[in-house]
């Protein structure tokens, strides 16, 4: 299996081969790998959030842009069949609604790969798929959804469930008048309609992971219903104490998600595996922070800055 470190010594070889593209040009060459031997479109949808801190969260997050950049990867490519590859943190609902709407005018059969992790709306994003690929060292997590807050260091995204559970431990703490100065200066973060601002949210994110499952996943399954609710619920727990909860393959199959071992196939694990390290050498090497590509080079690429796009390789 390539690790992290041979990966590297491949792209240092294409340095000092004067290649002018050698972060990409692996990469790329990974990815047509695959489908050469998948025979399925391909798209990697990879965001730095493992690589280092990028000034604003926004960029690394799923949101509306991302629309473009699948418009973009998506034009030209023929199949029925998309192996979508996720290494996100999350990020909207609403946009992660948008995006699995529009795969699906296109693909009635998606796999979702996770070489490592999807958390929060990436997780449902590949729970809206037919079937989810894990290795041993790949996680999901949590999908309360997470809320902008303005504070006076700036915008910071806080998890919904959290900013509930904050507020009613702050009416059980103000039943003490001796804690009302410890309070007052915290409350006014909360705003006129914040609390069922996150209510909304996590109701919103539960229906459209349970819809997803009932009519993707579980398609057809006379308890499609059930098991579509029981793993919404259970993604959804405040009790699992943290948004960025790891939850494992094991941990998703007890679940009942219909998942399969990326080791499975060597050849296949080696190519997915190569991608993934290709693509975070990409994030540490250059100021790429989010990637959206196909199989065939064309890419959609946030710089710290702005977009830049790439045509299809011949």
């Amino acid at each position: 299996m390539p690790t992290w470190s041979e990966i590297l010594n491949e792209i240092k070889k294409l340095i000092d081969d004067k290649d002018p593209a050698p972060y990409d040009r692996l990469r790329r060459k990974y990815l047509s790998n695959v489908y050469r031997e998948t025979k399925r479109d391909t798209i990697l949808y990879a965001s730095k959030f493992t690589q280092g801190k990028v000034d604003n969260p926004e960029f690394i997050s799923i949101n509306d842009e991302d629309i473009q950049g699948l418009m973009e990867v998506m034009h030209g490519l023929k199949g029925s069949n998309l192996d979508l590859i996720i290494h996100s943190p999350g990020g909207s609902a609403e946009s992660a609604e948008a995006i699995l709407s529009y795969l699906r005018t296109k693909y009635t059969h998606i796999r979702v790969i996770i070489p490592n992790l999807a958390m929060s709306a990436a997780t449902m994003l590949a729970c809206g798929s037919d079937i989810i690929i894990m290795g041993k060292h790949s996680f999901i997590g949590p999908i309360d959804p997470q809320m902008v807050i303005p504070t006076q260091f700036g915008n910071i995204l806080v998890p919904a469930n959290a900013i509930l559970d904050q507020f009613n431990f702050a009416v059980e703490e103000c039943k003490n008048p001796d804690m009302l100065g410890v309070w007052i200066p915290i409350l006014p973060q909360y705003g006129p309609s914040l609390l069922m601002e996150c209510k909304n949210a996590i109701n919103l994110s539960k229906d459209l992971l349970k819809n997803w499952l009932e009519n993707y996943m579980f398609k057809g399954e006379k308890d499609a219903s059930k098991k579509a609710n029981e793993i919404s619920e259970e993604l959804s727990r405040s009790d699992l104490k943290s948004h960025s909860r790891h939850i494992s393959r094991e941990q998703a199959k007890e679940m009942k998600l219909k998942i399969e071992n990326l080791e499975s196939n060597p050849k296949i694990q080696d190519l997915y595996l190569s991608i993934f390290h290709a693509t975070t050498h990409t994030f540490i090497g250059t100021d790429a922070v989010k990637i959206i590509e196909n199989h065939k080079g064309k890419a959609f690429i946030k710089l710290e800055h702005k977009f830049i796009t790439t045509p299809e390789q011949k």
